[in-house]
């Protein structure tokens, strides 16, 4: 769909100077989603690897982050492997509704309600990221982290629309539950993709 360098804007990498290769196709379908124009893979040209790998090395940054729309919808095992022949270190953001591929540095595994993940993210995932959006998120983020391996790192983020509503209530629920940490969106603040 799109690529672009900016920084990581949330999770564990946030800050980081990162390449960005947003896919297109999901079916996981979440009202909120701030891309939803990712949603209908047809809708968007297909690109040669090379070509996006080629694209991404003109930036000086080494990390790429493949997201999505969903995008364990594609076969990753040739994306995956020329971008670590370029040097870059690759992570991926997914819902996790679809079986992994290829190898990644670093897999951010971000559940939604409306498809159920499949289960060899669990033990994979290096990061949980749980979006929170109403007060029952809570226990629903604690029943995914009781299934993670014992070193994915724990993030709780409010969803952007909902942030005055639900940030207090994520520090209060991190202070009484300090395995988890907070997950912003600091790109928005910031004001850049």
């Amino acid at each position: 769909m799109e690529a672009f360098y900016t920084i990581q804007g949330e999770g564990f990498y946030q800050g980081n100077a990162a390449y960005f290769i947003r896919l297109g196709g999901c079916d996981v379908g979440c009202h909120w989603c701030d891309v939803k124009e990712s949603w209908d893979m047809d809708a968007h040209p297909k690109v040669e690897i090379k070509q996006i790998v080629e694209e991404a090395a003109k930036y000086p940054g080494r990390m790429a982050v493949v997201t999505g729309g969903e995008p364990l919808m594609h076969n990753l095992d040739l994306l995956c492997e020329t971008l670590h022949t370029y040097g870059f270190r690759n992570n991926i953001e997914t819902s996790g509704a679809y079986p992994l591929s290829g190898k990644w540095d670093w897999i951010c595994f971000s559940p939604k309600k409306f498809k159920v993940p499949h289960q060899g993210i669990y033990a994979q995932a290096h990061e949980l990221k749980v979006i929170i959006y109403n007060k029952s998120d809570f226990a629903w983020a604690e029943d995914f982290a009781d299934r993670m391996n014992p070193a994915c790192k724990l993030f709780l983020q409010p969803e952007w629309s909902r942030s005055k509503e639900m940030l207090p209530l994520i520090v209060e629920y991190i202070k009484s539950n300090p395995k988890w940490e907070v997950s912003l969106q600091i790109h928005k603040y910031m004001n850049i993709p």
